[in-house]
């Protein structure tokens, strides 16, 4: 048994509703203060950073990061490609794929294709030119976001998810 799944037997009946609720600020501002969440959710600014510190030790909480808008950055597209990677193709698309700057996410899926990507890409000609690129691993299939309706909602205690 690996040290992560030993941690969440252990911790995951560990986490109160205190360490959601820290989790549920953490999640909407990472950068807000321990003394500003202390006093949300009743507790001294030690005692919200002690309940950080445990939960980034046992991974429960695995960093933390900025999101940064595409399009002011200079992407003005955004799509969701499905690959299915033709035989013998999908190990090394796999490897090739965690190079490609315009991947923001890929996942590896069960279904009719193997894996489907978020991009972002400067404009259609960029599109163009990284379809080039994917063909080569299988069949795509390509879909143009047009708005994000949720994005990086925070994830809640499933015990009281219904």
């Amino acid at each position: 048994m690996n040290v992560k799944f030993i941690g969440y037997i252990s911790f995951y009946m560990k986490i109160d509703d205190l360490n959601w609720q820290i989790l549920g600020h953490l999640q909407r501002n990472a950068r807000e203060s321990f003394a500003n969440i202390g006093r949300k959710v009743g507790l001294t600014p030690p005692a919200v950073a002690e309940r950080v510190k445990k939960m980034e030790d046992l991974g429960i909480i695995e960093g933390y990061k900025t999101n940064i808008s595409y399009v002011m950055a200079g992407h003005q597209l955004t799509a969701i490609i499905m690959l299915r990677a033709f035989m013998g193709k999908l190990k090394p698309f796999l490897e090739k794929v965690k190079s490609f700057q315009e991947v923001i996410n890929c996942y590896r899926i069960t279904g009719n294709e193997n894996i489907i990507m978020e991009v972002v890409l400067r404009d259609q000609s960029h599109l163009e030119r990284f379809i080039d690129e994917l063909i080569v691993y299988g069949e795509c299939r390509t879909h143009i976001v047009l708005s994000n309706v949720v994005s990086d909602a925070p994830i809640k205690n499933a015990k009281n998810v219904k």
